[in-house]
């Protein structure tokens, strides 16, 4: 067995791991979501300039964080490219935000960060998945 062969399936296995993440994650985000937009008035206070649409997405992203980590769980194909779409169409609510602050709406910093630690976590998450796909 080569190294480049025993690196890939070390990376493979670790997609289980990866998929825990995603996982606890994708609960995280659903329960943050939700409380923010279905909870009582004292959450949405707590959670300050929040941009309407970017909860939105987030809470709705939650459920597809969840069926990417049980499809990258049981090793499916298909899981890397949904963490492919969800990095992407991060990337793009991301832009739409930008947008939004550009032309003046308040904002919560905290909003950045976390769209670059979603953005950068599915980014890696699908690079890591379409990276072994095949190689398991």
């Amino acid at each position: 067995m080569s190294l480049s062969s025993n690196t890939s399936k070390k990376s493979c296995r670790l997609l289980k791991l990866l998929s825990v993440i995603a996982f606890i994650f994708g609960a995280l985000t659903l329960f943050s979501g939700g409380a923010v937009l279905f909870g009582p008035a004292q959450t949405g206070e707590m959670a300050g300039n929040y941009v309407g649409f970017v909860v939105w997405f987030n809470f709705l992203a939650g459920g597809a964080y969840i069926v990417a980590a049980i499809g990258l769980w049981m090793g499916q194909s298909w899981a890397g490219y949904l963490a492919a779409l969800i990095a992407i169409a991060t990337a793009a609510i991301a832009l739409a935000f930008a947008f939004v602050v550009l032309r003046g709406s308040p904002f919560e910093m905290r909003t950045v960060g976390a769209l670059i630690l979603r953005f950068s976590i599915w980014a890696g998450i699908a690079w890591a998945a379409l990276r072994c796909k095949g190689q398991s």
